[in-house]
């Protein structure tokens, strides 16, 4: 088969190494696993590891017109894995002609910037055309091309296998606590845009977000969170409170919106990133008969959030 038309000068020329790959959206429990089990099987043989980090969601690409909510940016995900310690993280293209190729032809394609001497699966892991690239096969091709493959067990919790789609779930159901114990707190990152002002007429100023991605968001309602927005001296866990919701007290058909309330703060944060984590559910998104019933709850929910966050 010949070789897809991506640009062979993205792949850095690393040459023998031990591989895994996938897309490590959230980059949680049961990924850290994988990981650090590449990691190690680097260290082991004294070769480099290396995280191919595929993006767009591979879901989206074979079945088109679907979109899979995603628990971090591709940038967050990425900077996670190389907190892990493996020496290459890679976010590699994923589209029609990569999904055409199978597995064989797919690490022939990695050849020869990317040698694979080891390959880090798990038990049920399978990539290339027709998902062909099974631990079994690439167990016999390896023999003949000259790898291993190191199986990783998936990582079980409270029964289950701990997953990106699991995740997504929990963090569909606000089960935060869930979220928080496969992985990490449930993450949203977005530039601050000017909106209405509405806040602030009502004394509580927030910060509007805008997305570049598809999050995966909780149900509409209020949440406690924590802050960070480096460019703006803000963090690294600054306290908040946060509202995902439609703002129905004001619109019958609202635009979703998250906006952020910093505990505390007074200053200009349009343009900045902003990088949160949501920690507690409060309370289900509630249409109020007045603007003064609706400023009375963002009081309570105010100091429902300083108790939680340990403010006083």
């Amino acid at each position: 088969m010949s070789q897809p038309a991506l640009d062979r000068a993205l792949l850095p020329e690393i040459g023998p190494a031990v591989l895994t790959m996938g897309v490590f959206d959230g980059v949680h429990r049961g990924h850290v696993a994988l990981l650090d089990a590449t990691r190690q099987a680097g260290v082991a043989r004294g070769l480099p590891s290396v995280a191919l980090v595929f993006d767009p969601h591979t879901a989206e690409v074979v079945r088109p017109g679907t979109v899979v909510p995603r628990l971090a940016p591709l940038r967050v995900n990425v900077e996670r894995i190389r907190e892990l310690g493996i020496t290459h993280v890679i976010p590699f293209l994923f589209d029609d002609e990569i999904r055409s190729l199978d597995a064989d032809a797919f690490l022939a394609f990695l050849n020869p910037e990317i040698l694979v001497r080891r390959l880090v699966m798990t038990p049920d892991s399978a990539f290339g055309r027709n998902r062909g690239g099974t631990v079994e096969h690439m167990r016999s091709f390896g023999a003949t091309a000259g790898f291993e493959v190191v199986v990783v067990e998936p990582l079980v919790v409270d029964g289950a296998p701990v997953s990106s789609t699991r995740l997504r779930q929990a963090v569909a159901e606000g089960d935060l606590d869930t979220v928080a114990r496969l992985g990490r707190p449930a993450y949203l990152e977005g530039v601050v845009v000017e909106g209405d002002h509405r806040g602030r007429e009502l004394g509580y100023p927030t910060a509007n977000l805008r997305f570049g991605y598809t999050p995966a968001l909780p149900p509409l309602g209020v949440y406690t969170g924590r802050v960070s927005m480096p460019e703006r001296g803000v963090g690294p866990a600054h306290p908040a409170l946060v509202s995902i919701g439609t703002r129905p007290t004001f619109h019958d058909e609202g635009q979703l919106l998250v906006e952020v309330h910093l505990l505390d703060y007074d200053g200009d944060l349009y343009g900045a990133l902003l990088e949160l984590e949501l920690l507690h559910r409060l309370r289900g998104e509630v249409r109020f008969a007045s603007a003064e019933e609706l400023v009375t709850q963002m009081h309570a929910d105010e100091a429902d959030a300083r108790l939680r966050l340990g403010l006083g």
